[in-house]
């Protein structure tokens, strides 16, 4: 199983809409996490229309419309491994851990916010992962997404490089 992940797109004010080469990953994978700062419901929508289905939170930067309609937190099965979705993870300090004690039953932590990209496990295997993003790179040196792989119950999580092209 493919699951693409995704945050901080801040569409329109970032991008009009994701990048070609974000969309095509998108569209080759079996499910979509996006962990929030969609910015409006059109750029959502837009995320649904690819194919795969779409798990979803709201971020700091969304409106009231999709903190209504978006949790602040989710939690999936993925080929028989638990991810939970949030969009601050707090401080880089003690953060896998907090992570682990907020979702006791998840394998996976994916988040957002920072829009710094990161793929990280412990010694137990538990692992977190923040896509960065794929239309607002603030000070990395790419715009990024991350794709997670999940085969015989274990996850492997890798940060997808994107050239940023001018969406139409």
């Amino acid at each position: 199983m493919r699951v693409g992940v995704i945050s901080d797109t801040h569409m329109p004010v970032r991008a009009r809409a994701l990048p070609a080469a974000c969309r095509d990953v998108l569209a080759g994978c079996d499910l979509i996490l996006h962990a929030g700062d969609h910015a409006d419901g059109a750029s959502l929508a837009a995320l649904r229309a690819i194919g795969p289905p779409v798990v979803a939170v709201h971020g700091n930067a969304d409106g009231e419309d999709l903190r209504r309609a978006l949790p602040a937190s989710a939690e999936v099965d993925a080929g028989g491994v638990r991810i939970a979705v949030v969009h601050d993870a707090g401080p880089r300090e003690g953060r896998i851990g907090r992570l682990r004690r907020r979702f006791p039953g998840a394998d996976v932590v994916v988040f957002g916010h920072s829009h710094v990209p990161l793929v990280e496990r412990d010694a137990g295997g538990f692992a977190i992962v923040n896509p960065g993003s794929p239309t607002d790179k603030r000070t990395q040196p790419h715009h990024t997404m991350a794709l997670v792989r999940v085969d015989g119950g274990r996850a492997e999580a890798e940060i997808v490089i994107l050239e940023r092209d001018d969406p139409a």
